[in-house]
């Protein structure tokens, strides 16, 4: 039986063990980053390889190409390891041009903010 030092301990809790590693960086706006970890410091400012913000809209999807990147870590909510040997999307998705994303993305903005507008019309009425 072997035991655990302390400096086990701190690795296995630090994005250390994920450097040049392709990892997905969750936003607090909801943007995904995909890309291969190079750097990161105490606050969980990371800075990505070859990143692509991967956009997803129904059942299409497309990865933006960003280069180099940069996040500051009060952006981030959650950083975890991509397994490579997985398929990362369901076989449903399709892959589409960043300009189809783009008008599918406007789609659906117009859709919510046309429910949100007629919600706020119908507020005097009480469905409760």
């Amino acid at each position: 039986m072997s035991w655990a030092t302390p400096d086990d301990f701190l690795l296995s809790t630090s994005l250390a063990t994920y450097l040049e590693k392709k990892v997905v960086v969750m936003l607090q706006d909801g943007r995904k980053l995909l890309g291969l970890l190079r750097s990161f410091d105490q606050f969980a400012n990371v800075v990505l390889e070859g990143a692509c913000e991967r956009v997803i809209v129904s059942d299409i999807y497309c990865d933006v190409p960003l280069g180099l990147y940069v996040t500051r870590g009060e952006n981030v909510v959650l950083i975890g390891e991509l397994d490579l040997g997985k398929e990362e999307l369901p076989h449903h998705m399709t892959s589409v041009s960043e300009a189809d994303i783009r008008k599918a993305q406007k789609a659906e903005k117009d859709a919510t903010d046309l429910k949100g507008t007629m919600r706020k019309r119908m507020e005097f009425l009480d469905f409760d």
